[in-house]
């Protein structure tokens, strides 16, 4: 392995340009979500994803609502792969125990828990509008 000078990056995917870097990008997402797929929280709320995101149009009166219904389900996917992404870096730390991790966790966590609340909340007033 060649040891990285001044001019190269550390990162290649910091030298592409233009398509390639997008076409490289797209596939690191796209392992990024295959990699969720694989967390028990994430497979749940994406299957939940698959049911509500049609219903968003039947529930949603106006393109706003359904605009609104449709970004608080993804909000929760976002959250949650944040979190386990946050998760993920400090499990490679080290798997002691230690104050700062846990409470990096238990952040990730409650974000996770805010952001279902939210949902809950937002689709809960819009079924009691819509019935």
């Amino acid at each position: 392995m060649t040891q990285p000078t001044e001019t190269t990056p550390a990162n290649p995917q910091k030298a592409r340009k233009g398509l390639s870097r997008v076409w490289h990008a797209t596939g690191y997402s796209l392992a990024g979500l295959r990699a969720g797929w694989g967390e028990t929280a994430f497979r749940q709320e994406a299957l939940a994803a698959m049911l509500m995101l049609p219903l968003a149009f039947w529930v949603g009166r106006t393109w706003l609502e359904t605009a609104v219904l449709c970004g608080s389900v993804v909000l929760v996917m976002i959250v949650e792969l944040l979190n386990t992404a946050v998760e993920t870096a400090i499990d490679r730390i080290g798997p002691e125990w230690h104050d700062l991790s846990k409470r990096a966790k238990d952040m990730g966590s409650a974000a996770v828990l805010l952001s279902l609340v939210l949902c809950a909340g937002i689709w809960g007033a819009a079924l009691y509008q819509r019935l």
